[in-house]
């Protein structure tokens, strides 16, 4: 590179690199240096080795971490109204599945949304969204499923789009159609199924509105046979598939999942080793989803031993949503899959960076700081990767580059 012009050129960093053949603890570099040309990283690496190259612009780090921005890779962003009710039932001691089955949960979402206009939804959005950004987001997966009719799935996919486009963020969509079964297939499920992979998937695919399929496998959902048929018609129209899979029982979703070369099977808690297995073979990436563990207040957590025994990635993402999960922190998620799950901080802060990537499919183009990869990237009031997971409440996070482009986490306030 010596001699030639380059964008930006970020130093005196401490570097998290997080890349997977990393020699030292989170791919740290001290007195690391970033070289960033047209929305890519160009070269990283020591002080010492620092290529001549001019720069555009040139920023001290003052010492600071920087990561790979954080990726939430499971959450339903967009929704109408609340269930903050829902959340003083469940401490009175009732069950999720039992207010699902009195009309709460995902179809109290679905009324809401359905009578909110995408304007409406957008704004109920956009602050959601904002506080993520705040925690270092730069990439953020969200899936419809609170409109389970065609006309508001794809108003709730467009409002996501749409905070792609106007925020400084990546948003990836995925339609959850097979979410649960509406009011109006009250006792025809099988009838929905036809509805979602006839009529909804075909219109969100010429839409395309979608990057990729889930489904909802659970005994207060949808069973395996009915899943199967959503993904083969998500292969039909080219798009990946990905799973909740194994929340509240084990009904095979994970291996269901990984037969179809699912991105991820999410949730995950009721997981046997036998589907562990399964998503190795697959390179299926398992999502934890701590948040909805604690809300729901859930005793067996998923099997994070076997998951390492068996080299499945693992990813953590929020679900932020109104029910069961309504988490609005990324880092705060890393601290509960630590606490929670028994998981490193350094799993963690993979799990929001470079498996996340991997979950939603983009591993080869960001997750980590390497040449070659996108530069997104966080900057941190600290120096310590730890330190994004032992302070729960905390956000230390002082900017975002999204593209190479800088966007700052505070008002006025650059690394």
């Amino acid at each position: 590179m010596n001699g030639t012009d380059c964008d930006l050129l970020i130093h005196n960093a401490r570097i998290a690199t997080l890349a997977a053949d990393a020699k030292t603890p989170y791919g740290l570099i001290d007195r690391g240096v970033i070289v960033i040309q047209d929305g890519k990283i160009a070269w990283v690496g020591d002080e010492a080795r620092r290529p001549d190259v001019r720069a555009a612009t040139e920023t001290d780090c003052q010492g600071r971490l920087i990561t790979p921005g954080l990726i939430d890779c499971h959450t339903h962003l967009v929704w109408g109204g609340d269930r903050i009710d829902e959340f003083e039932a469940r401490l009175a001691g009732t069950d999720y599945a039992e207010i699902a089955k009195r009309g709460g949960g995902i179809n109290a979402s679905v009324r809401a949304t359905r009578a909110a206009s995408a304007e409406a939804l957008y704004q109920a959005a956009l602050p959601r969204l904002s506080r993520l950004l705040a925690d270092g987001v730069t990439r953020v997966e969200i899936k419809s499923g609170y409109g389970l009719d065609t006309e508001t799935e794809l108003r709730m996919l467009e409002v996501a789009r749409r905070l792609g486009r106007e925020q400084p963020v990546t948003v990836h969509t995925t339609f959850l159609g097979a979410h649960a079964i509406p009011p109006e297939y009250t006792g025809r499920g099988d009838a929905y199924i036809d509805y979602v992979v006839d009529t909804m998937l075909p219109a969100v695919a010429e839409a395309g509105l979608a990057d990729a399929v889930d489904a909802f496998l659970e005994h207060i959902a949808f069973s395996p046979a009915q899943v199967e048929r959503v993904f083969e018609a998500a292969r039909h129209h080219g798009l990946p598939v990905k799973l909740h899979a194994e929340q509240l029982s084990n009904l095979g979703g994970a291996r269901l999942a990984a037969r179809f070369a699912g991105q991820s099977a999410d949730h995950l808690e009721y997981l046997d080793e036998d589907g562990v297995r399964a998503m190795a073979e697959a390179g299926t990436t398992a999502v934890l989803l701590p948040g909805a563990y604690f809300f729901l207040r859930e005793k067996q957590a998923p099997p994070v031993a076997l998951l390492r025994k068996h080299r499945v990635p693992i990813a953590l993402a929020t679900d932020l949503n109104p029910g069961s999960s309504p988490l609005h922190s990324l880092l705060a998620t890393l601290t509960l899959g630590c606490v929670l799950f028994g998981l490193t901080p350094e799993e963690a802060l993979a799990g929001v960076t470079r498996e996340a990537a991997r979950a939603l499919g983009v591993a080869g183009t960001v997750g980590t700081v390497e040449a070659g990869k996108r530069a997104d990237l966080a900057v941190w009031a600290t120096d310590k990767p730890a330190a994004l997971v032992a302070n729960l409440g905390l956000t230390p996070c002082v900017g975002r580059y999204v593209g190479g482009r800088a966007s700052w986490g505070r008002e006025g306030e650059a690394p």
